[in-house]
């Protein structure tokens, strides 16, 4: 097949991003490609951060007033920091005004530069892959969790990242069984964003599935006087 209708230009951008390349090489590509990564986004009809900021505005008890920052924005989520390996794509974060902060930090090798129980909710959305950031990164992102907060995850079930999401879905499991948070959601969702090969597609579809996953930080348990 020629490219499932996505210009070629896109699918290469895309297919280098993905591509089993070190790390310094993949944040020198996304540097480049923060210029024109929301139009190939669309391009892509990705459907991740609306999916994701759906879910966790249905998580959250009541409404709250504190690519994913506008669908969060929308839906009443305003005090938002983030972070990211690469600097062009930070910039291109900055540009937005929708960050109170932004910081540097290569997700998964470094830890984030923020204190333990800060956050009502962390969300990792089209981070968690094969090459990208590894599955050991959870501790991390439950230690900046307040107690009884949330945090939103996704990654993709295409073929070549059906490894990586077992070894995810392990993870969370085992974090579950420990009492360190609980799942409220695993949404399987079948048009996740368009296919850039025919092999990643699902079932001739032209498209990828992928999931988003809600869990909710354990509150600490309350201990009894006396």
């Amino acid at each position: 097949g020629t490219g499932m209708g996505l210009p070629a230009a896109v699918r290469d951008r895309v297919a280098a991003v993905h591509r089993g390349s070190a790390l310094p090489e993949r944040l020198r590509l996304y540097d480049g490609w923060a210029a024109r990564y929301e139009q190939d986004v669309a391009a892509l009809e990705y459907r991740a951060p609306h999916l994701a900021a759906a879910s966790l505005a249905f998580a959250f008890p009541a409404p709250v007033t504190v690519p994913l920052s506008p669908q969060l924005h929308r839906r009443g989520f305003r005090c938002l920091h983030g972070v990211d390996g690469s600097a062009g794509m930070l910039e291109r974060a900055r540009s937005t005004g929708l960050y109170q902060e932004l910081r540097l930090c290569v997700l998964g090798r470094e830890p984030l530069p923020s204190p333990a129980e800060h956050y009502d909710a962390v969300t990792v959305v089209g981070a968690l892959g094969e090459g990208q950031v590894p599955s050991t990164v959870l501790p991390e992102l439950l230690r900046v969790t307040k107690p009884g907060g949330f945090l939103c995850l996704t990654t993709r079930s295409n073929p070549s990242n059906l490894r990586y999401k077992a070894e995810l879905e392990v993870a969370l499991g085992q974090l579950e069984q420990s009492g360190a948070w609980q799942k409220l959601l695993a949404q399987e969702v079948e048009y996740w964003e368009r296919a850039t090969t025919e092999e990643e597609s699902t079932q001739g579809t032209g498209y990828i599935s992928g999931v988003v996953y809600i869990y909710q930080k354990c509150p600490v348990p309350h201990l009894e006087e006396g």
